[in-house]
């Protein structure tokens, strides 16, 4: 029985020492500068969203541009067409200067 009444008078926990209020301390600096990661990260995140949201808003404005206007695709693709042929030209032209500026070379 002498046991039971030792157990009721000792306190569940010791109090805290002198020396454990410096790791508590580092625990709430690093927990706030936790906080403020996740915040630029946050940020970060929010930035990029927004950046998508707008390109999806130009495409969504392009794509109802194009099927409100038949012609505009039209013209497009004429564009499209005379790029790629454009495209090609230039890289015949520079194959030449190429072999131009080795056969110099030699």
């Amino acid at each position: 029985m002498g046991g039971v009444l030792v157990s009721r008078h000792r306190p569940l926990r010791s109090p805290p020492r002198m020396a454990e209020a410096e790791p508590q301390e580092e625990n709430c600096e690093n927990s706030i500068e936790m906080m403020e990661k996740c915040n630029k990260d946050l940020e970060t995140l929010l930035e990029e969203m927004e950046k998508i949201t707008v390109r999806a808003a130009w495409m969504t404005y392009g794509i109802v541009t194009i099927h409100t206007n038949p012609d505009l695709a039209s013209s497009m693709k004429h564009l499209e067409d005379a790029f790629l042929r454009c495209k090609e030209q230039v890289g015949r032209k520079w194959q030449e200067v190429l072999k131009e500026s080795r056969g110099e070379e030699d």
